[in-house]
């Protein structure tokens, strides 16, 4: 039997409003843009969003979730930033690691002893900082900071020698507080 499920997201801090098929959700740390997806009816009432589903079916009832997932995940960034820590490790050759932040690109210099630099592409809206051998990602949009944490890990994937004697990257070990 098909139900009408409700879906009721408080906010301690911040805004939210409707603005063209998104929500625009702002804190003290910045706004962040969530598309609508069709089917799902949000209403905006003071500290609370409400989204509505009309006779929902099992697919309806997973969109309304993820849908609520991800505003949570967008409340809980603008006013708290998302942190990524990543650590460079080598044994031998010594890795130079540098930062354009106009192309948005982090540069790896002698990876393994390779003369041609590997380059990492950094998602718009993140902070990055080097400090040492440490990489810390900053921003209020989860799926960004997580997407430039992994092109960085992946940058630093080596292929064709074993992984157990090879072990050097540079490796994510801390997401948002919690070590890896």
């Amino acid at each position: 039997m098909r139900k009408d499920l409700i879906e009721v997201i408080e906010f301690p801090e911040g805004s939210a409003e409707l603005i063209d098929g998104k929500i625009k959700i702002s804190g003290k740390e910045g706004a962040i843009m969530e598309r609508i997806i069709p089917g799902l009816f949000p209403k905006i009432d003071g500290k609370k969003i409400t989204i509505e589903v009309k006779k929902s079916t099992k697919n309806e009832k997973k969109l309304l979730k993820s849908f609520a997932a991800h505003i949570k995940k967008a409340i809980k960034g603008v006013n708290k930033k998302y942190i990524y820590k990543m650590q460079i490790c080598f044994v031998h050759f010594p890795v130079t690691v540098t930062y354009d932040s106009s192309k948005r690109e982090l540069t790896i210099k002698n990876f393994l002893g390779e003369t041609k630099p590997r380059v990492a592409r950094i998602l718009p809206n993140v902070d990055l900082k080097i400090e040492g051998d440490k990489i810390i990602l900053e921003s209020i949009d989860k799926d960004a900071v997580g997407q430039s944490a992994a092109n960085i890990e992946i940058t630093t994937k080596i292929r064709s020698r074993d992984r157990r004697i090879f072990q050097d990257g540079i490796w994510i070990t801390e997401k948002d507080g919690k070590s890896i």
